[in-house]
Parts: structure tokens; sequence; C-alpha cells
């Protein structure tokens, strides 16, 4: 007779999902497995969140 065992994850609240990332070997482990075997995708575009990054770059180091 086979006994299966369920195991309910419990969900965690939005405001705990930063948890794992505060390890930060466990956050380089993370990137790895998401990006490993990935392709990059050049679009010819800038992506508007590097170019906010540049703007605020440049308003801080004016400051």
């Amino acid at each position: 007779m086979a006994v299966t065992t369920l195991v309910r994850e419990q969900v965690s609240a939005p405001d705990a999902w930063a948890n794992p990332f505060t390890n930060p070997r466990l956050c380089t482990a993370i990137v790895d497995r998401l990006t490993f075997n990935g392709t990059i995708i050049e679009t010819g575009t800038d992506a508007h969140r590097i170019a906010q990054t540049s703007v605020k770059a440049e308003q801080a180091a004016t400051r």
C-alpha cells in the first residue's frame, strides 16, 4: 500500500518576498539559475530603466 503525503506550502505575503534576497550569496545563486543558458536579445534601443538610472546618476553627480 502506497502512502501519499501532501505538503502544502504556505505562500508568503508580498512584504516577505524580499527576505531571501538579503543574503548576497543566495541572491547570486538565484540570478545564476534564472539566467543560465539564457539568450540575450539586442533590440537596438535603450531600456527605460537604464536611461532613468543614468539620468539619476548625472543629477546626483551635479549636486
